[in-house]
């Protein structure tokens, strides 16, 4: 073998333990470290054979301005920390006059001061957002379903971001977005 590829194997070796000790050792520690600030949630709604569940991390607001800062105005968001937030459910749902058929999705929104965007998108992402530039992973291409929900200003302050689902009636549900002072209701109807 010649000089150069001897080289050229040992960087791709070193290259390859390299990935290897991130991905089995560095990687599970930085999860592992985020998930103290920002805990795992489950929320899960199960009544009349309707069954959904909601996987997100929990941010603390931290004397920090949210919305329109932390969280910016215009940009797609994760909803939460850490992982993509993923929306699960076995029927089908009407949500802003539309469609969405039963199945497991990851869900963003696109905040605003008066509405948000709320995203369900079909891809399974392995994180929330990508380490190069911060931004949001989401692909657009995947888009299930967008609507359109009100933004409400809470009289307190809410010290933990949450995700709720609250039942209006048999077959009309709330999902309710609240953090900081800010509550976002987005209304949807379980198909029979």
């Amino acid at each position: 073998m010649n000089k150069l590829v001897k080289i050229s194997l040992k960087i791709l070796g070193a290259l390859i333990v390299l990935a290897l000790l991130f991905y089995f050792v560095i990687g599970p520690i930085m999860k592992t470290s985020t998930k103290k600030h920002s805990p795992e949630v489950v929320e899960t709604y199960e009544n009349n054979a309707t069954n959904i569940e909601i996987f997100y991390c929990s941010p603390s607001k931290k004397d920090r301005v949210i919305f329109g800062e932390l969280v910016p105005y215009g940009e797609v968001w994760r909803t939460g920390a850490n992982e993509a937030s993923t929306f699960t459910t076995n029927k089908d749902l009407t949500i802003d006059g539309k469609m969405l058929p039963a199945g497991k999705y990851t869900l963003w929104t696109i905040p605003g001061e008066d509405t948000w965007q709320i995203i369900f998108n079909k891809k399974m992402y392995g994180w929330g957002v990508r380490f190069q530039d911060g931004k949001a992973m989401r692909e657009e291409k995947h888009d299930a379903l967008v609507a359109t929900a009100k933004v409400s200003q809470s009289i307190t302050v809410q010290e933990n971001f949450s995700i709720n689902l609250l039942e209006a009636t048999s077959n009309d549900l709330v999902l309710m977005f609240a953090w900081d002072n800010v509550t976002v209701p987005l209304t949807m109807k379980v198909t029979p």
